[in-house]
């Protein structure tokens, strides 16, 4: 898929373990070739030779010196390197941001290198993905009715501030077609139509076969759900897990069912605030990417507390969707490693 860059096959959070867990069981190997550019290819444009490594692995001595003796070995220069052990079960994260324009090989030849990254990896036990900064990813957004995180992911695509392509904003309903029309984005409506036979579940998976449908014709990396205000199924969210990025609101003490904000209002809540995760088949209860609070006083009003939510909606979920998309984010069992900016 042109552009991917999510771990390749992406790891299944169907059933969380109640600890981290690795992504893979001890001695299983698994390397991404994510948007390799091909044969000839011009890498000095944006992103010129630059490379995003993302690796996870069992700790242990020398995992540091071998990454950066390949890279040099190959005439690699490391830009960026972040790492973090997690000390409670040996585990250990990095992320490394490398420029190959002057590699050995010929930039164009990329796999010399990506194939020398996979025998380390065998031998290290590594999960890996490399993506390439040449390689823009394409996002879908879905939304439904609210509009006040589509207009601000799509205002921060056209500011640059999100690097990406937006391949389509796909709806169950058609109201905010013209704000994507405003964006000059494509707008898709996909209905929930139910038969004369009353299936709602039948009329709900054709309507999902067809969004994944649109996702393979236009080569979606990325799906953000920008206040889908649908519950995707299991099959979806195992076929598609560590791409496909949520928010919601977060309400402190929580609130389930309608009006949320009306519930915290009677209940005079103090702090309120949002969360952007990973779906999984377990309802919004993913590996979390971001969250953030703010304070509300006995003067808010409902209206007040909506506000502040939307707020906050709208800056979480854009801080998420640009660390997803900046190879920042690590899926480790039912936590994330996050190298924020």
């Amino acid at each position: 898929m042109a552009g991917a860059a999510f771990l390749c096959p992406p790891p299944t959070h169907a059933s969380l373990p109640p600890h981290p867990q690795p992504l893979s069981p001890p001695g299983a190997r698994r390397a991404a070739f994510v948007g390799a550019p091909a044969a000839g290819a011009d890498v000095s444009g944006e992103g010129g030779g630059g490379c995003t490594l993302l690796i996870s692995c069992p700790d242990k001595k020398g995992v540091v010196a071998s990454l950066g003796q390949l890279l040099y070995g190959y005439g690699c220069n490391i830009l960026t390197s972040e790492q973090f052990t997690d000390v409670s079960c040996s585990r250990y994260f990095q992320r490394i941001v490398f420029d190959y324009s002057a590699v050995h090989v010929g930039a164009a030849n990329m796999a010399v290198v990506e194939g020398a990254l996979s025998d380390l990896a065998a031998r290290d036990e590594m999960e890996w993905t490399l993506s390439y900064a040449s390689v823009v990813k394409r996002v879908v957004l879905l939304v439904s009715l609210a509009d006040h995180c589509l207009v601000d992911l799509l205002m921060r695509v056209r500011s640059g501030e999100l690097r990406c392509t937006v391949a389509a904003v796909v709806s169950n309903h058609a109201v905010l077609e013209p704000v994507a029309r405003m964006f000059d984005v494509p707008f898709v409506h996909l209905p929930i139509e139910v038969g004369a036979d009353g299936d709602k579940a039948a009329a709900k998976a054709a309507q999902e076969a067809a969004l994944e449908a649109l996702m393979a014709e236009r080569g979606v990396d990325v799906v953000v759900l920008a206040r889908y205000m649908q519950v995707l199924s299991p099959g979806f969210c195992e076929r598609h897990a560590g791409r496909v990025i949520n928010i919601h609101h977060g309400l402190l003490p929580s609130f389930t069912g309608g009006r949320p904000y009306h519930q915290a209002h009677a209940r005079g809540v103090k702090r309120i605030g949002a969360s952007a995760h990973y779906v999984t088949a377990a309802l919004d209860q993913g590996p979390l990417i971001e969250q953030d609070t703010t304070r509300a006083v006995h003067r808010d009003s409902v209206a007040d507390l909506v506000r502040k939510g939307r707020d906050l909606e709208r800056v979480v979920l854009a801080r998420a969707v640009r660390w997803h998309l900046d190879d920042r984010v690590i899926i480790f069992g039912c936590k994330t490693v996050v190298f924020d900016d």
